[in-house]
């Protein structure tokens, strides 16, 4: 147990659970006082062909929306046949058969438990992905990068349910000022613990898709992995977001892809991981992107010189892989509502008290 800097009587905790399981109450959660606990507890599931997603798994996660339906097994086989495909076009060398490598996924659940008097809830508050490299011609296994395909509870509040009732009798978009603050907090304190770096050698790097409402602009620095690299005319909410979580972005469109990705990071993305890890991340990340958002990742050109990602592109093609990306969008909102319900309301006192003395 490694007990974290305390505000008050308030303390945070570390645990690392892997196979204990503890859902978080349905019933409306009781204020707690300064003398109760926080505490983070992380557990990990294999994600391959037969994984089937827990009840506490975000339904929007891309993984577990795969792993949905009566097509779920031949979903999760495909996407990561995809995924192997797309690691070994890029590590190219000494693989003239092109089938050396394969990825191992691991989903890493972190809840955020509240314990008192005797009785506990754990809220899930992020769900991430680890990769992990298998090199058949070495006989080995080469741990890559956590963070991939980041999703959170509280990010579904903020974005779903805080950010639409803030802006609904406005004429013109805008953001609360503490926008973000609470989220990029907790992910920061997990992301620089002692039981982060027990598990995980490196720092998360997060990837996800360019925005659709910023133009893009090809560069003349190219990375032999990470490919060309882009940069936008000016930050997005989610940048300005993900800032709050102490990560800084860049773009980058990987050789023989179609659009750039944005890379969230601690640190130098460039100098701090290997080229097999930074495939790994490309790999899984721009597989999930081609299904997700296929009119984008899976286009039938290549994004120019001036690039403005959009959803409305036509001039695409499908996977073979069945994805409900409109129940996703709904999903998003429950689940934001969730939040709100049994995380921000019932405990909104203590994490503003929390939050307004936090510092590293």
């Amino acid at each position: 147990m490694i007990f974290l800097p305390t505000i008050g009587a308030l303390a945070w905790k570390v645990i690392l659970v892997c196979n204990k399981h503890r859902p978080f109450s349905q019933k409306q959660a009781h204020p707690i006082a300064m003398n109760q606990e926080l505490s983070f507890n992380i557990k990990r599931i294999c994600f391959d062909e037969n994984y089937q997603p827990s009840d506490s798994t975000r339904i929007t996660t891309n993984f577990a929306n795969l792993a949905r339906g009566t097509s779920r097994q031949q979903n999760l086989r495909n996407t990561l046949r995809m995924i192997d495909n797309r690691f070994n076009d890029l590590a190219h060398w000494d693989n003239p058969t092109g089938d050396r490598y394969a990825v191992e996924l691991e989903i890493i659940s972190v809840e955020m438990g509240i314990e008192a008097a005797g009785s506990s809830n754990a809220f899930p508050l992020i769900e991430i992905l680890k990769t992990g490299i298998l090199d058949k011609k070495a006989n080995k296994r080469i741990a890559g990068i956590a963070g991939n395909n980041f999703s959170s509870y509280v990010r579904d509040y903020d974005f779903s349910v805080l950010l639409p009732e803030y802006n609904a009798n406005r004429a013109e978009f805008s953001t609360p000022a503490d926008f973000g603050d609470l989220h990029g907090k907790l992910f920061q304190q997990f992301a620089n613990s002692s039981a982060y770096k027990q598990c995980f050698d490196k720092p998360p790097v997060i990837c996800i898709s360019a925005s659709t409402s910023k133009t893009y602009q090809r560069s003349g620095n190219q990375h032999p992995v990470l490919g060309v690299e882009y940069q936008q005319n000016e930050l997005s909410s989610t940048d300005r977001y993900f800032a709050k979580m102490g990560l800084q972005v860049r773009f980058f469109l990987p050789p023989n892809g179609v659009a750039p990705l944005a890379f969230y990071f601690q640190g130098d993305l460039l100098a701090d991981y290997s080229n097999l890890e930074l495939i790994a991340t490309i790999s899984t990340m721009e597989t999930f992107q081609r299904i997700y958002r296929p009119e984008i990742y899976n286009a039938n050109s290549v994004a120019g010189k001036l690039y403005q990602p959009s959803l409305k592109n036509q001039d695409y093609s499908l996977t073979q892989i069945v994805y409900d990306r409109e129940e996703r969008g709904q999903l998003a909102i429950k689940q934001g509502q969730f939040a709100q319900e049994h995380f921000i309301k019932p405990y909104k006192n203590v994490l503003e008290k929390w939050a307004a003395n936090f510092a590293f």
